[in-house]
């Protein structure tokens, strides 16, 4: 039925009393029934494009988009839902970025769960906010239960505890806040101790942050935040896999404690976002104990592995962290956003509690009030922690677990295939579901290296014009690359070997377009 259809249940506009102020769209007992239709329509709407989706992407530019967009007036409201849903089809649903289909190769994105996104549409309805109890009772203890069963799987112990984050980013800002106070405490009490009184601004320039050359750059915008700067940051060798080498973490943790600086944490990466790398967590953490450091663990793409059937293993130290991220969002297959940060000891979560007598006062936390703002950097907070809840209660952890064990086989394939194909060149065998590789010409054509950057670069940008395939890149050692980020089980080995060959053919015809003017420059060389 349209839009247009009333029902005696499904009032019009005009029959109820402040239309025209928008109180018809408001969602409520009288309007269920709309709520429902226009719901089931726009979901009708999306199911129909992705069944008849070919490709990833269509190939749209800025430029042609753009101006489409910037003529909608939005002072003239279309005032028909169906109308709304017609004009979105053209301004975003067709030329969206599908990451469901088996050819999108690019980021961290993964297709996700239909329980997920049942999930999403009953919280988007209720729109709980995940502050306080009065406001989330229900929600609160679901998003507790949650925080628990991943942190057994983790293996953080009892008195581990977390909170929902808005993604990864969010995750490792909080675990860097947490360090942060953490370290000025300790430093504070040591002091103390010997009857001297430090203020927290004479400590924050002698904190350091230790983390791989492979880690994610939101540590850099963390010390920033906290006040530190991006030099507080110090980047710490890879071995050939991309892997942090824990003979020159030492080192530095050695040179940091000669001269009296403190490191606050050392951030090891469980899954790198260029390498998918898993940092030696043991190693790791024994030195991290050593040295009495925190240890961070950047999960957010590896926890995958936590539901794993086969590979939990590729964890193992990382129930010694003091601090995890995980993105459900990633491999969990869950709609964005659902993401969390987990501590071994509550208590720590502390430093980030402010009461607010309007809010969660003081006397709510002596009441035992769950107030799960009393954990988190943000206020009004969504439910996502219903999309991961109804994955496990339908589908299960080891079901989820197995879809991703398959991106991982996948990729270890598509290794193999790039490990024996002469025109690309492969850094590193993946542990996880990344596979960073280079077109190269054919044996004897020795081409400037910065050409070769270029036809790569080239035939990243033309297959994404083309719409058949979507593929990222990346820089290593200075020189332009190709990625794919595999986190689709409908991706097939043959999906793989199409793309490569499209890749191929584009980097091809780029060299062959400049092979005179490389050849003049060759010979005024």
């Amino acid at each position: 039925m349209s839009f247009l259809a009333q029902t005696a249940e499904d009032p019009s506009p005009e029959s109820i009393p402040g239309a025209a102020d928008g109180r018809a769209h408001l969602f409520n007992d009288r309007t269920a029934e709309r709520y429902r239709r226009t719901v089931t329509d726009g979901v009708g709407l999306v199911a129909s494009t992705v069944a008849r989706t070919e490709r990833p992407f269509t190939g749209v530019s800025p430029a042609e988009l753009a101006p489409e967009i910037s003529a909608i007036d939005l002072e003239r409201p279309l005032g028909d839902p169906g109308e709304a849903l017609k004009e979105l089809k053209d301004v975003y649903l067709k030329d969206a970025v599908y990451f469901h289909h088996p050819r999108y190769l690019a980021h961290l994105n993964c297709p996700v769960v239909i329980p997920a996104l049942l999930g999403e549409a009953v919280l988007s309805a209720v729109n709980s906010s995940l502050d306080t109890w009065d406001q989330s009772a229900g929600g609160t203890l679901i998003e507790r239960r949650l925080i628990e069963w991943t942190a057994d799987r983790v293996g953080l112990g009892e008195a581990a505890d977390g909170i929902f984050t808005s993604g990864g980013t969010q995750s490792n800002l909080h675990a860097m806040l947490l360090a942060r106070d953490e370290a000025c405490t300790l430093v504070e009490k040591e002091n103390a101790a010997t009857g001297k009184t430090v203020a927290k601004s004479e400590i924050l320039p002698r904190l350091r942050i230790l983390t791989s050359q492979a880690g994610h750059f939101s540590i850099q915008k963390a010390a920033a935040v906290l006040g530190l700067g991006y030099e507080a940051v110090i980047p710490v060798a890879c071995d050939q896999d991309r892997r942090m080498r824990t003979v020159a973490l030492a080192r530095e943790l050695d040179r940091c404690r000669r001269e009296n600086l403190v490191v606050m944490a050392v951030v090891a990466t469980a899954g790198t976002t260029d390498f998918g790398t898993i940092d030696p967590l043991p190693e790791i953490a024994q030195l991290c104990a050593r040295y009495d450091s925190w240890l961070h663990v950047d999960a957010a793409y590896g926890c995958g592995l936590l539901v794993s059937p086969t590979r939990r293993h590729l964890l193992d130290g990382i129930e010694r962290a003091d601090s995890v991220t995980v993105d459900y969002h990633k491999s969990f297959f869950q709609p964005v956003s659902s993401s969390a940060v987990l501590v071994r000891d509550r208590a720590t979560l502390s430093h980030a509690t402010y009461h607010a007598d309007y809010l969660n006062p003081a006397r709510s936390a002596k009441k035992l009030i769950p107030n799960q703002v009393d954990k988190s950097l943000q206020t009004t907070r969504r439910f996502d922690a219903l999309k991961l809840w109804l994955t496990l209660r339908i589908m299960g952890a080891d079901a989820v677990g197995a879809l991703f064990d398959e991106v991982v086989d996948r990729a270890a394939e598509a290794w193999s295939l790039l490990d024996t194909d002469p025109r690309y060149e492969v850094v590193t065998e993946p542990q996880l579901s990344t596979l960073v590789f280079r077109y190269v010409p054919p044996p004897g054509d020795d081409r400037d290296p910065a050409l070769v950057d270029r036809a790569n670069l080239h035939a990243r940008e033309a297959l994404a014009a083309s719409g058949e395939a979507v593929v990222a890149g990346t820089v290593v050692d200075g020189r332009h690359y190709l990625k794919f980020t595999l986190l689709n089980p409908e991706t097939s080995l043959s999906d793989i070997a199409c793309v490569l060959d499209l890749l191929a053919e584009h980097a091809g015809q780029y060299l062959a377009l400049h092979i005179e003017p490389e050849l003049s420059h060759s010979g005024a060389g």
